[in-house]
């Protein structure tokens, strides 16, 4: 089983958001998957189950705000005793270029509020990552109003090129067994 947990705010108001490239990822995947979200008040989430090559895929949208994201995690952890090895974060990157992937295997929160919460409740730093550039941020723009803008026209073509990117990644993470080294060689 893989768990991926998506970072975005819920609402129609950060839908096309910055900080909302995790939600737009997951919204793909479940599509390529064939599956559809249901709401999971108890776990604070929006919850996809799909198949991989036999394998089941949980594509979760906390449906709590960014700062909050770990509680989702926490709950469906606890209750299905959920392994963290099998956790696969996926979010926004300001300090990447608009459309750069990178998978990475431990790290900190870099800033992330998100991703901040999820360290909080996984009570480890060490769990594979996928991180999506929404960057550069402009100098004389605070980081928070950056990652609540909406995304220019011109940069759409880039970011849905990124996102069918990152779903071939996330597959042939799969299919590689998550052999980080191997995902990394390929798409960082």
């Amino acid at each position: 089983m893989k768990l991926l947990i998506c970072l975005g705010n819920p609402g129609i108001k950060y839908e096309n958001t910055r900080h909302n490239v995790g939600f737009m990822f997951a919204d793909l995947l479940s599509e390529k998957l064939g599956c559809n979200f249901s709401n999971e008040a108890k776990f604070k989430c929006e919850i996809a189950k799909g198949v991989y090559k036999n394998e089941a895929i949980w594509i979760i949208k906390p449906q709590t705000y960014m700062n909050l994201s770990g509680e989702s995690l926490a709950l469906l952890k606890n209750f299905y005793k959920i392994d963290i090895n099998t956790l696969l974060l996926i979010y926004d990157d300001i300090s990447l270029n608009l459309g750069v992937i990178r998978f990475r295997s431990k790290g900190s929160d870099g800033g992330h509020n998100g991703v901040k919460s999820i360290i909080k409740h996984a009570q480890t730093q060490v769990f594979d990552r996928i991180k999506i550039g929404i960057g550069p941020q402009p100098p004389y723009m605070k980081s928070e109003d950056y990652v609540l803008q909406n995304f220019l026209q011109d940069e759409k073509t880039v970011l849905k090129e990124a996102l069918n990117r990152t779903i071939e990644a996330f597959f042939y993470y799969c299919d590689v067994n998550a052999d980080l080294n191997k995902v990394q060689n390929k798409y960082n």
